[in-house]
């Protein structure tokens, strides 16, 4: 009887442990995927502030990392490193590599770095490739809104395996971040630290609840998707080759225009 409770107060206690995304990967060693990041910010979809000139609206590079769930480049409602700051703020990306390659070497959390070029116009298309592992399994990047105060767009931790098998494409709809670094309320904001600083957070229509605010756009229930992203898994004839340039077909809530 005794033995029989502590089994069951073991078990009890296991099963309310936090299970991270990847503790189940049981895929084939290794899978590579192009990435396709897609640029939908039009004048047609966002017409408030809309940055024509100095700099025009436009796209920082891509920079992302594969990795388990030990590790974290960035997450909502937890504040942002110095590296992710650095990033989101200005589009210098030395401190967020030195905090990525320092996670890798301490605690295996990570398995490489990809990165994308910049899209010069706020429409426009980008890719890189990307290999992940079954102990790490995961994906998150980020690209910096540019021009911005400290706004930026990513995922992540999105976990790649189902299972015993690799996904074959993912497509995920972004959304604006702000850092909670700088405390601009338009695209065109001088800097303006703020202290404390606060957690990252997801811009909307209604949030930050001011006038002033660029994505400020009370008509509406929800914003566009000023970007997305796509992963397609390679086949073993399909690596090494060139990305392929696709039009991915639009959501219900996004404002169409001829240019995405």
């Amino acid at each position: 009887k005794v033995i029989w409770t502590v089994l069951v107060t073991i078990l009890g206690y296991a099963s309310s442990l936090p299970v991270g995304d990847d503790s189940i990967c049981t895929a084939e060693e290794l899978a590579k995927y192009r990435i396709i990041f897609i640029g939908k910010w039009s004048q047609t979809a966002f017409p408030k502030q809309y940055p024509l000139y100095r700099p025009p609206a436009q796209w920082s590079s891509l920079l992302g990392v594969t990795h388990s769930s030990d590790y974290s480049m960035w997450k909502k409602n937890e504040y942002a490193s110095n590296g992710v700051r650095d990033f989101a703020e200005k589009g210098e990306a030395w401190v967020l590599m030195k905090e990525i390659e320092e996670a890798g070497e301490k605690i295996q959390s990570v398995h490489g770095i990809f990165s994308a070029p910049a899209i010069t116009s706020g429409t426009g298309q980008t890719s890189t490739e990307l290999e992940v592992h079954p102990r790490h399994p995961l994906v998150s990047f980020v690209v910096r809104i540019v021009p911005s105060p400290d706004w930026f767009v990513g995922i992540d931790s999105l976990n790649l395996c189902e299972g015993d098998r690799w996904m074959d494409e993912v497509s995920v709809d972004l959304y604006p971040y702000d850092a909670g670094t700088d405390s601009g309320f338009t695209f065109s904001s001088p800097n303006f630290a703020t202290i404390p600083q606060e957690t990252v957070q997801e811009i909307t229509c209604s949030s930050p609840s001011h006038p002033a605010n660029s994505f400020y756009y009370p008509k509406l229930k929800i914003l566009p998707p000023i970007a997305q992203v796509t992963m397609v898994k390679l086949k073993k004839s399909q690596l090494g080759l060139s990305a392929p340039f696709i039009n991915l077909p639009a959501k219900s809530n996004e404002i169409i225009d001829s240019v995405s």
